[in-house]
Parts: C-alpha cells; structure tokens; sequence
C-alpha cells in the first residue's frame, strides 16, 4: 500500500476578458474498497461557490460558475489517497453465462454498447473475436485483448487529439493512454465483454521515493465484467497497482472529462495542465 499526495492544476487564459464561464471538474477521487481518500479539496480562483455531486456512474463532480470578468481560470484540485493494489482474480464464468448474466443489470448493458469513441476498426474487432475464440474463460480473453492492443499501438504524445477515437488512433498506430483505452473497450465489447473507461492518475515511478514530487499526468485503463468487475492498466501492460489512483469511470472519455465548461468571451482560449504526485508513505 502507497500512501500518494496529488495536485493537479490546470484552467485556461484567455486573449481577454471573459464575461462569464460554466464549469465541471472531475479531479478528485473517491474512496473505493482499493483506495480510501484522506483529504482532498478543489481550488478555484477566481473565488467562487463550489456545488460537489456525485454523478450517475459514481464520479465526484465539482460545478462551479464565475460570473465577474476574468482573463484567467485556475482550478486545483488537491489529494491525499492511500491506495493498495488490485491483483486479477478471473472468475470461472463462461462466455454463454456471461451474456446471460450482463443483460440482467443496468451497470452491465450500458457498458456493452459502442461510442462513437469506441466503435472498433474492423481490423480490431476481428482479432478480438480470434482472441475470444481462442479463450473459454472470458476474463482472461479481456487481459488477452487489452495485451494485443498494448503490442499493436505505439504510445506517442502529439499524434492523435483529445477528439480522436478508437479507429483514428488504430489507423494511427499511435495514441495516448486515452486512445489505447478506447481501442481495448471496443475490441472487448466486440466480442460481449461488458467494459467500462477509468480516468486517474498513475505515478509514473514504480517505486518511488518517499517524499519526492515528480511529474505525473492524468492516466486511463479498463475495467471489464465477468463475473465481477476486473481491471487492467493496456497502456503500460501492467495490474492495477498501489501507485493507480482512480478518478472516474464511464463509458468512454466523453463521461469523465477533467474539466469541462463554457465561456462567453473570445475564442482561442489556452489550457494549461500540470500534476506532480508525491509518495508520502
């Protein structure tokens, strides 16, 4: 177990005064049964009401409005997170009791059906029904997908963009973990795997030092169901571990954006980003 102290700052600067803006942020996790949040609390300047909610699939959701007029907008959101790992543990569950079962709950269908985020590249569903065929055991079939993903897309910064989806990227052969993720949910949803985005934060150190800030970036990974709901990290190939700090979840990208708002002023506004993430214990 790590015990990880997040801040994340971001906003926006814009050419000149805006009049007014309307805003979501979803920076701060929530306690879960592999992460209990210690403190946690959102700044924004300039200065305003802040209303918390948790929205439909489970995410803590700031909304907050600046009605004076600014040239800036800052939001940090800053978190203290112990966190332990989530080792797999397939279930024994069949693919024909997995469709059976899937289609008996809400958390399940929503979780079955293509975006227009996800929707696969014929090349992607096909190997997905190869790695299905292959595989009695749905779950391991889903670690099976999100490796073959991990091994056919290049991670790469600057090549696909926050809009992209699942088949750009796959065309691509480059992405971000926001595009890997997408790819993996529509090759398991392809083949009846109910499979849902997660957004977070990873530190990037598998070992870090104590009391060291490093740079860290908002991260992304998979959860699927097959009996119980299992995760997996295709951008790195690697478990949910105690350095994995979860966000949100949601059917893609779309659900659990950072920040999300509107503005009335001029256009060509410019975001800024920047997490460090600290080992305290």
């Amino acid at each position: 177990m790590k015990r990880l102290r997040i801040e994340h700052a971001t906003g926006f600067t814009y050419p000149g005064e805006v009049s007014a803006s309307y805003n979501e942020a979803r920076m701060l996790p929530g306690s879960t049964d592999s992460q209990f949040v210690l403190s946690s609390q959102l700044d924004v300047e300039p200065a305003t009401n802040v209303h918390q909610y948790v929205d439909y699939f489970g995410t803590r959701v700031a909304a907050f409005d600046v009605l004076a007029a600014h040239a800036a907008l800052s939001i940090t959101a800053r978190s203290l997170v112990e966190v332990r790992s989530r080792p797999l543990a397939h279930s024994a569950m069949g693919w024909d009791v997995l469709a059976r079962e899937a289609g008996r709950a809400v958390a399940t269908v929503e979780m079955m059906g293509q975006t227009p985020r996800t929707e696969p590249h014929g090349e992607v569903a096909e190997i997905a029904r190869g790695i299905a065929g292959a595989h009695e055991n749905p779950s391991r079939a889903a670690v099976a997908i999100a490796e073959a993903v991990r091994g056919a897309v290049e991670y790469m910064h600057g090549i696909t963009g926050v809009h992209s989806t699942a088949a750009e990227a796959w065309t691509e052969g480059k992405g971000v973990c926001q595009d890997i993720a997408h790819i993996t949910l529509g090759a398991m949803r392809a083949v009846g795997i109910p499979a849902r985005y997660v957004s977070g934060y990873l530190h990037p150190i598998a070992e870090p030092e104590v009391g060291v800030p490093v740079t860290g970036e908002s991260h992304a990974w998979v959860e699927w169901f097959a009996g119980r709901w299992e995760a997996f990290d295709p951008t790195n190939g690697i478990e949910i571990g105690d350095r994995h700090v979860l966000v949100g979840r949601g059917r893609d990208y779309n659900d659990v954006p950072p920040l999300r708002g509107v503005y009335a002023g001029p256009h060509n506004s410019q975001l800024h980003v920047e997490v460090t993430i600290t080992r305290e214990a």
